[in-house]
């Protein structure tokens, strides 16, 4: 029973050294919270299902290399970090898929009953969305990730604060640096954002 009150930096420690029973406590400790986390950003339980479940992969995966652990003494954070990263791969291959497959299911062409939007507005919004895509992954890790998580998974600033553990300024300040970037890479590339 003493173990259960173990802070969770020595349920860590006790993890590496070979104790098993550690990593459950843990789980058991924070799943609602990292679970909770992962369906409010993906909003479908079989897919937070399968993040929850890689996230703790890549918890043991780190643990047991050791050496590229740092948990800087906030052992959620860290595995936030890790659900928020899977969270965004998800997101990118997700968001992928429509633009290369026609199929039944989706098809551009469907879209042309719709009243409100044409063939041209939507060809043009995908296209612009590609080219966005492309000058996101130009930009600097930092920036990118704020990008990412401010704008695909509507993360707040303190949230994304908090999970890439740097203070609200220092994404507030990384998110301006590359909206600035962003603009330079759009006039460099002559690309064409409609209003």
């Amino acid at each position: 029973m003493a173990k259960l009150q173990l802070p969770d930096a020595i349920l860590v420690d006790k993890y590496i050294s070979g104790d098993e029973n550690c990593l459950a406590i843990l789980v058991k400790r924070h799943q609602s919270k990292i679970y909770g986390y992962i369906y409010s950003k993906v909003l479908d339980r079989d897919v937070t299902e399968d993040i929850f479940q890689d996230t703790f992969y890549k918890v043991i995966y780190t643990l047991k290399q050791k050496k590229y652990y740092n948990e800087e003494g906030k052992f959620l954070s860290w595995v936030l970090r890790i659900a928020s990263n899977l969270i965004i791969d998800k997101f990118r291959s997700d968001k992928k898929m429509p633009l290369n497959r026609d199929t039944d299911d989706f098809s551009v062409f469907s879209k042309i009953t719709d009243s409100s939007r044409n063939i041209e507005n939507i060809l043009i919004k995908e296209q612009v969305n590609i080219d966005l895509k492309v000058l996101i992954e130009k930009l600097p890790h930092d920036q990118k990730e704020v990008v990412m998580m401010r704008y695909f998974l509507e993360m707040s600033f303190k949230e994304i604060a908090d999970l890439t553990g740097v203070s609200v300024n220092t994404t507030l300040g990384r998110m301006r640096y590359a909206m600035t970037n962003l603009r330079k890479l759009i006039e460099k590339n002559n690309i064409y954002l409609p209003s």
